[in-house]
């Protein structure tokens, strides 16, 4: 129940402090550590190719494209690009079912063309919220169709944030894991079809 940030500074403050008090290790490094990595031998291959991935240094690329991916997304954002090319498309949602549809293909179109799952949540909820309630449908089911369209087709996508990031962490490209990623792909379908049937109402 901690927020993410916190918890991956405090996680890092402790390992640090560990090393340094219970391991005797040199503080610098420490530094060399937290800026190039560390190397460890568990005899483990899978889990040797995950402590070796690099410190911050290893990073760069994929902070880079984070930046420019929310960079970019924000421009499009701040000039309505969305709205002007989706917002017509509120006006001609009658049904609780075209609703979902319309809400999850939003999400997925913002995480492709902005690079960033944040924007892909945050445009679409500020857009269709009022539908939500017009059409009887509460906040949860709006964001419960926001997480089968939007957080779980995020690391699907090679160019956003979460897709470079998971990529980079794993080792794996993208494409590459795609095909396994049976509920990020199930899942949009199995909201779309419980809608069709009222099973989300």
């Amino acid at each position: 129940r901690i927020p993410a940030l916190p918890g991956l500074l405090g996680a890092a403050l402790l390992g640090i402090l560990a090393a340094l008090f219970i391991q005797g290790a040199a503080f610098s490094s420490l530094l060399g550590g937290v800026m190039n990595g560390f190397s460890a031998s568990t005899g483990v291959d899978a889990v040797d190719t995950l402590l070796n991935r690099g410190g911050m240094d290893s990073m760069l690329w994929t902070n880079n494209l984070v930046i420019i991916a929310v960079g970019f997304g924000g421009i499009l954002q701040k000039i309505g690009a969305v709205e002007s090319l989706l917002g017509s498309l509120i006006k001609k949602v009658k049904t609780p079912f075209q609703l979902i549809v319309v809400t999850i293909l939003t999400s997925m179109f913002c995480i492709t063309t902005m690079c960033d799952q944040y924007l892909g949540l945050i445009i679409p909820s500020s857009m269709y919220k009022d539908k939500y309630d017009e059409l009887g449908l509460g906040r949860n089911m709006l964001s419960r169709t926001l997480e089968d369209g939007g957080t779980l087709w995020s690391p699907l996508i090679p160019w956003s944030s979460c897709g470079a990031y998971h990529s980079r962490i794993l080792g794996v490209p993208t494409l590459s894991y795609l095909p396994f990623c049976f509920m990020n792909i199930i899942n949009p379908i199995y909201a779309i079809i419980t809608a069709s049937y009222g099973g989300n109402i």
